[in-house]
């Protein structure tokens, strides 16, 4: 055990690739990191001031430091992967989905069998995958037992014991589903030959069982025996079927891995596509919890040694969108137009999906920690005091002036609160003056908020740039509000979020989800705002001389112009006409009133 002071530690460390370990005044391992030059990386944390306080008060509990040498960075790859796994440091990347996967076994024995298992048994068997889903190994099983009878039984097929006539045919060889191996009716070459077939399918490679059967089908065809030949075209046709089902790439892309990531504040997301023989032949996506603040580099290089070690992939090239270190022994290529590029476009969204896949999943299961998250994102985002639980947003509607209205939408928790949503009729502003509305409606919300003793928002949105939120500060002044309720306005065009005094806006990146929960704020209210404006409009439009008409109310109207068609029928009815619709007492009013100013 080093007892050194930590100055003393880190220069004497190699400048070699390697894996360092930090432990605590406990001796407890904290962090395991990997390195091309071991004490230039070791001494970065100590010389850099960090903005993550994960980094800080890591480096505040280093007590000890461990190296172990390696002979390449890929065996630095390797090792920190290793140690990982096996000593679960606390600030290190959390590795999910640890799970077994099932595999496709060739067993090693004379006639092989071919079944699905989740052990490796290192007997010299053949072991395929492992695959993410037992549907497609079953799948992939059901194919190749339809296009060659193999069996399923467990003897031991020694040649001795077949000459001595030890096994019976079962059921499987009168169902067409085994050649009887087990009785000498099938050669081993023959049998070989269809285990060759097989372990080529599995690989992804069609090319030489279509080939083969479209011969067998021609031979049989030639020969006559058109039953057998239809017999072949259908396997040829459940052949091509589930070839359609892969992804074609382009044949001359063969034997490449495809690594992608997405991320964001508190994960990555790191997509696997592994192509063979022009085909997609799995597909896979993990996710990895952030402790420190690592890049997406330093995580897509995590996430390449422990995915290809889990899949047992022997490829020699990786495509990918980022510039990573995975040692000297794989190609990286970053393709920049064509099949390649497409192909890595294709990987990226599919962990685009998952990550959405994984909110919503956490929004059904657990709905206050995806709250809790997106809050302290939208606090750090919005460089707020505290989270906004509670946020409202207004909008302004009219059209040249006319019926001007505006609309506030209250937000709670990241959700619409639609019970808490208000119009407003603008009552000081005369003609079509926004930003003097927009001071009106701020300052008639939070004066009625502070009369009723109700609680404030923890942040204002109005829509709008810098007049309409200075409007808005105008207001909260005026009420002594100002620095105690955040206020910020968005800007239509460029999505841009400016504050008060600040003649720099801020831009949220566009996938944010805080810049998300804000446009649909903005969308809700100018909604909102419009519903009612129409209204206010349309009201005004059907507004006739029946609404002058005493003891006539809005109901009323409506129901004679349903009936009527317009208010010249209406004064054209006579009284039974009128009656029949909207009682006598009503009818007579009517008959009154025009009968009045007739006179």
């Amino acid at each position: 055990m080093n007892s050194a002071p930590l100055e003393v530690q880190i220069k004497t460390l190699p400048l070699s690739p390697g894996v360092y370990l930090y432990y605590d005044k406990k001796d407890k391992l904290l962090y395991v990191g990997k390195a091309k030059k071991l004490k230039k990386r070791v001494q970065s944390y100590f010389t850099k001031n960090h903005d993550s306080h994960r980094i800080r008060t890591l480096v505040k509990n280093i007590a000890r430091i461990e190296h172990i040498v390696v002979q390449t960075e890929t065996d630095a790859l390797l090792l920190e992967n290793s140690l990982i796994k096996s000593r679960n440091p606390r600030y290190n990347i959390m590795l999910r989905d640890d799970k077994t996967y099932p595999w496709l076994c060739i067993k090693k024995e004379r006639f092989p069998r071919v079944f699905l298992t989740r052990k490796m048994i290192k007997d010299g068997s053949e072991y395929f995958g492992p695959f993410t889903s037992v549907r497609t190994v079953k799948t992939l099983l059901e194919l190749v037992k339809s296009l060659y009878p193999i069996r399923t039984c467990n003897y031991d097929l020694q040649q001795d014991k077949i000459d001595a006539g030890k096994f019976k045919l079962c059921l499987e060889y009168h169902i067409g589903n085994c050649k009887g191996p087990c009785t000498g009716l099938q050669s081993e070459v023959a049998y070989n030959r269809n285990i060759e077939a097989i372990r080529q399918i599995v690989k992804g490679d069609f090319k030489q069982a279509v080939k083969y059967f479209e011969e067998l089908m021609m031979e049989h065809a030639e020969a006559m025996e058109f039953e057998e030949a239809q017999r072949i075209k259908e396997k040829l046709d459940v052949l091509t079927r589930y070839q359609a089902k892969s992804t074609i790439v382009n044949p001359n892309i063969s034997n490449v891995d495809v690594f992608t990531i997405i991320s964001d504040e508190s994960a990555g997301y790191v997509n696997y596509l592994q192509i063979n023989h022009g085909a997609i032949t799995r597909s896979h996506t993990m996710e990895l919890k952030k402790q420190l603040d690592e890049t997406d580099k330093e995580l897509l290089e995590l996430a390449v040694v422990e995915i290809r070690n889990r899949f047992d992939s022997q490829s020699r090239e990786i495509y990918t969108h980022l510039n990573i270190d995975v040692g000297e022994e794989l190609k990286i290529t970053i393709p920049k137009l064509g099949d390649k590029k497409r192909i890595v476009e294709l990987s990226q969204r599919n962990a685009k999906f998952y990550r959405q896949e994984q909110f919503k999943t956490i929004k059904i299961v657990d709905p206050e920690r995806h709250v809790k998250r997106l809050m302290a994102q939208m606090k750090a985002d919005l460089r707020l005091d505290e989270e906004p639980r509670h946020m409202e947003c207004f909008d302004n509607s009219n059209i040249q002036g006319t019926n001007p209205v505006a609309a506030c939408v209250v937000f709670k928790n990241g959700k619409p609160s639609k019970k808490d949503y208000r119009h407003f009729n603008i009552k000081t502003v005369e003609g079509p003056d926004d930003f003097a509305s927009m001071e009106e409606v701020v300052y008639r919300r939070y004066r009625r908020l502070l009369e009723e003793d109700e609680p404030l928002p923890q942040l204002v949105i109005v829509d709008g740039g810098k007049g309409q939120l200075s409007s808005g500060v105008k207001a909260l002044d005026r009420l002594g509000l100002r620095g105690k309720v955040p206020i910020i306005g968005i800007a239509k065009r460029l999505e841009e979020l400016f504050y008060p005094n600040d003649p720099v806006p801020l831009y949220l990146d566009k996938r944010s989800e805080s810049l998300k929960v804000i446009q649909q704020m903005r969308n809700e209210a100018h909604r909102f705002g419009i519903t009612h404006h129409r209204n206010k409009r349309s009201k005004g439009a059907i507004e006739t001389e029946l609404d002058n008409i005493p003891g006539i109310g809005e109901k009323t109207v409506v129901e004679l112009l349903k009936h009527f068609r317009s208010t010249k029928r209406v004064k054209k009815a006579t009284k039974k006409e009128l009656e029949e619709v909207i009682g006598l007492s009503k009818a007579q009013k009517i008959i009154d009133y025009y009968k009045k100013h007739e006179d």
